[in-house]
C-alpha cells in the first residue's frame, strides 16, 4: 500500500516546487525565498539552466554568495573597473564543491551590508524571489507559484519603483495593472499597459519578459520595444 509522504516533504522544498503557498510575516519573505531557493538549487543540481543568460545553477549560486560575502567584488556590478575582479571571484566560488556554495547561500552572514538583520528584507526579498524564479522557470514544465496575498502586496508596492528604473532608458510611458492589487503609472503619457500579477510584473521589468505571464497592450512599436528590451534595475 502506498504511503502518503506529502507531510514529510520539508516546507522549503514544497515552496520551491510550487506545491503550496506559504504564509509568513512580511519580514520573513526574504528568508523564506532564500531557503526555498537553496532547497531547489540542491534538488536540481549544479548544471541546470537558468533564465540568466549563460549561467547554470552553479553560476547563479556563486553570484549570490559573492554578492553577500565579497563586498568589494560585488561592487563590480556597478563599478566597471572592478568587473574583471568580480568575475574572477565568482568563478573561484563556482569552482568550489557545489553543496558548500549552496550552504553558504543558505546561511545569511550577519555582517554583510546586504544581509544583516536590518537590511535583509530590503535588499533580499526581490533578489531571492527573482533568482528563485530564474531557476524554476529555466527548466521546462514550470507553473507559477501560488504566492500569498501579503507577498503579492509587497511585490506590487515595488512595481512602480522597479518600472521607473527599468523603463527610464526606453522613454516609454507605461501603466501597470494588477487585478486586485492596483495600478501605477510611469511617465506622463503612458503608451503601453502591462497587466499581470505583481510577481509576474516584477519578473517582466527585471528582464525576464519571455518567462513572465504579462499581457502587453498598446501601439505595436512601443509594445514590441518593451517585450524585447534589455530591462533591469
Amino acid at each position: 500500500m502506498a504511503t502518503d509522504t506529502s507531510n514529510a516533504v520539508p516546507p522549503a522544498r514544497r515552496a520551491a516546487e510550487g506545491a503550496a503557498p506559504y504564509h509568513r510575516p512580511m519580514t520573513r519573505y526574504a528568508s523564506t525565498e532564500r531557503e526555498a531557493l537553496a532547497a531547489l538549487l540542491l534538488a536540481v543540481g549544479p548544471d541546470e539552466p537558468t533564465l540568466c543568460t549563460g549561467w547554470r545553477t552553479r553560476d547563479l549560486a556563486a553570484h549570490l554568495v559573492v554578492r553577500e560575502r565579497h563586498p568589494l567584488a560585488a561592487s563590480g556590478v556597478l563599478v566597471r573597473p572592478l568587473a574583471g575582479y568580480a568575475e574572477r571571484v565568482r568563478l573561484r566560488e563556482a569552482a568550489r564543491p557545489y553543496p558548500e556554495v549552496v550552504a553558504d547561500l543558505r546561511r545569511a552572514p550577519w555582517w554583510s551590508p546586504v544581509s544583516n538583520p536590518l537590511t535583509d528584507p530590503l535588499f533580499n526579498t526581490l533578489e531571492f524571489f527573482i533568482h528563485h524564479e530564474d531557476v524554476r522557470r529555466g527548466r521546462p514544465g514550470w507553473q507559477p507559484r501560488a504566492l500569498d496575498a501579503g507577498m503579492q502586496k509587497y511585490l506590487f508596492r515595488r512595481v512602480g519603483q522597479i518600472a521607473r528604473l527599468a523603463l527610464r532608458r526606453l522613454r516609454v510611458g507605461a501603466s501597470l495593472h494588477s487585478p486586485g492589487y492596483g495600478e501605477t503609472r510611469v511617465g506622463d503619457d503612458p503608451q503601453v499597459r502591462l497587466t499581470g500579477e505583481p510577481g509576474e510584473l516584477v519578473l517582466f521589468l527585471s528582464g525576464r519578459q519571455r518567462a513572465a505571464r504579462v499581457q502587453v497592450d498598446g501601439p505595436a512599436a512601443p509594445a514590441e520595444r518593451l517585450r524585447t528590451a534589455r530591462l533591469g534595475f
